[in-house]
């Protein structure tokens, strides 16, 4: 894979806690960023993955019961 050059501003504190965590983990600043861009991107695709998945149950019926979203309900608002 090709790597290539990006340039996006940042705040001062944002450029040294990023310079801290690579000086922490022995890696240069490029290697963090790189880390963060991929968690990024990984996190948003599983989400547009999940939505599309439930846009396609909708529209092929696939609904939970009354007593599935109460139970479901119930279980998450007794949690604490």
């Amino acid at each position: 894979m090709s790597k290539e050059n990006i340039t996006f501003r940042i705040d001062s504190d944002r450029k040294a806690a990023l310079d801290a965590i690579a000086i922490h983990c022995n890696c240069d600043r490029s290697h963090i960023l790189n880390e963060a861009v991929a968690a990024y991107l990984e996190m948003y695709q599983w989400q547009i993955e999940e939505i599309q998945k439930g846009i396609a149950e909708a529209d092929a019926g696939e609904f939970a019961s009354d007593e599935e979203v109460k139970a479901t309900f119930a279980r998450l608002t007794n949690a604490y």
